[in-house]
């Protein structure tokens, strides 16, 4: 019964936002179906809300405010004609793909998309791209690592659970995710570019990017090492603490300070105070400006995080009133492959709920038995895990509206791109990770 009231929600939720442009805030009437005490429904409803944005907000608002200082100081401009220099038109996309999926391995999802997609989207101007024909790969590198690789947190804790080695799971994970992102990645967009070329429309304008600044004089821009150094601030940061959590102890005074420096909250804190230094009072900018910068950037994604809001909201009613319990118990009698088991139950999961992580993990602990009862290899069964939390991305989760809006793409466009594109990057990564059975 909950899983039939799930179904008709989701169908809801759609009509709803396509046909009403409502958004995901249903969640209150799926919550009462399910059997949720309408008395608890708005602390169900708050925490949703609160557990999908409250560090999302923080990294968005600053992630905002970085990218606007970046876009004002021309520093994004900067750094698109030099990558335009060096890589030229052949082969930015073998370049962007290839960073991102480095990023990829030390940075959230969010957190990546928010630091690259400014400069993405300068390049895409500067060589006369269309802006999907450079984000979508991007995407989809940050995507892959994110699921399949450690030291993410969800692939972590399902290789806790599978009682996986972290070292095996990072190397044949690796093994995997390539041939995923090359797939999925460029050859999947050439594809769709040849499906439905309306949408690799040019010269796209996306407030929440801003606006590029193409200076008369080139002289006036802030230095290339300057403006990639201010760009990638986060990243690098958070680099060092993720490569210093595996070479000093947890106890070493080093390490502690540079883990915090790490953390992306505090990272995005101080790249931004750089950037304000770098990007605008060393060149001669006014603080009443660059304040003035700062709070168009937070007006720009304030609806957005509001959709997230109600995405998490829903989620949160449907693990709440036992959905994912309900689809679990389905496959716990079932005769499948255990690979395959291991893929489908959070590809259902994550297409219900919206959420990578509760996807996973509820996953993991329902194969746990399988991996002792088949002897199937538990490293295996990690990458299945991620391959199926990716599935089907759509309007009940937080990926989807940060693609919709950080993209520039209608939700009619979203849907028939980054939906389908979540569905044929989980496809693909378990069809390599049945390959990679026939030889562990």
């Amino acid at each position: 019964m909950a899983i039939l009231v799930m179904l008709i929600g989701v169908v809801l939720l759609f009509l709803l936002i396509i046909k009403f442009r409502l958004n995901t805030f249903v969640s209150l009437l799926v919550g009462l179906f399910l059997g949720i005490p309408w008395t608890k429904l708005p602390t169900v409803i708050e925490k949703g809300i609160g557990d999908q944005v409250g560090h999302l907000a923080i990294i968005f608002g600053l992630g905002a405010m970085l990218g606007q200082l970046i876009s004002d100081s021309g520093a994004g401009f900067k750094i698109a004609d030099t990558f335009t220099k060096h890589f030229g038109r052949k082969y930015i996309e073998i370049a962007v793909v290839l960073t991102s999926f480095i990023i990829g391995l030390a940075m959230f999802f969010e957190v990546g998309l928010v630091i690259l997609l400014p400069i993405i989207y300068a390049v895409a101007i500067e060589l006369d791209l269309s802006f999907l024909y450079l984000a979508l790969p991007m995407a989809v590198s940050l995507n892959v690592a994110h699921a399949f690789l450690p030291p993410h947190p969800s692939p972590v804790a399902v290789a806790s659970i599978l009682h996986a080695s972290l070292g095996h799971v990072l190397l044949i994970g690796l093994l995997c995710a390539i041939p995923v992102v090359i797939i999925a990645g460029p050859l999947y967009n050439h594809l769709l570019m040849k499906i439905y070329p309306s949408v690799y429309r040019k010269n796209v304008k996306i407030e929440v990017l801003g606006t590029i600044h193409q200076p008369r004089i080139k002289d006036q821009l802030p230095s290339f090492t300057t403006s990639i150094l201010t760009a990638t601030m986060p990243i690098i940061l958070i680099i060092i603490a993720t490569v210093t959590k595996y070479i000093l102890p947890n106890s070493n005074i080093i390490s502690i300070i540079l883990q915090f420096i790490g953390e992306p909250d505090v990272a995005m804190i101080i790249s931004l105070l750089i950037a304000v230094f770098t990007l605008g009072i060393r060149r001669g900018t006014r603080m009443k400006r660059i304040g003035q910068s700062m709070e168009n950037a937070i007006k720009q994604i304030a609806m957005m995080l509001l959709i997230i809001g109600g995405a998490g909201a829903f989620k949160q009613v449907l693990v709440t009133g036992g959905v994912a319990n309900d689809i679990s118990a389905l496959f716990i009698h079932s005769n499948i492959s255990p690979l395959i088991a291991a893929w489908l139950i959070p590809a259902l999961l994550h297409f219900c709920l919206g959420s990578t992580t509760v996807a996973a993990l509820t996953g993991a602990g329902l194969v746990a038995p399988l991996v002792a009862g088949t002897g199937i290899s538990p490293i295996l069964m990690v990458l299945a895990v991620g391959a199926g939390s990716t599935f089907g991305d759509h309007v009940n989760g937080a990926g989807f509206w940060m693609v919709k809006e950080y993209f520039g793409l209608s939700l009619k466009e979203a849907l028939a791109t980054w939906s389908v594109l979540t569905c044929v990057t989980s496809v693909v990564g378990l069809l390599v990770v049945l390959f990679m059975s026939l030889f562990i």
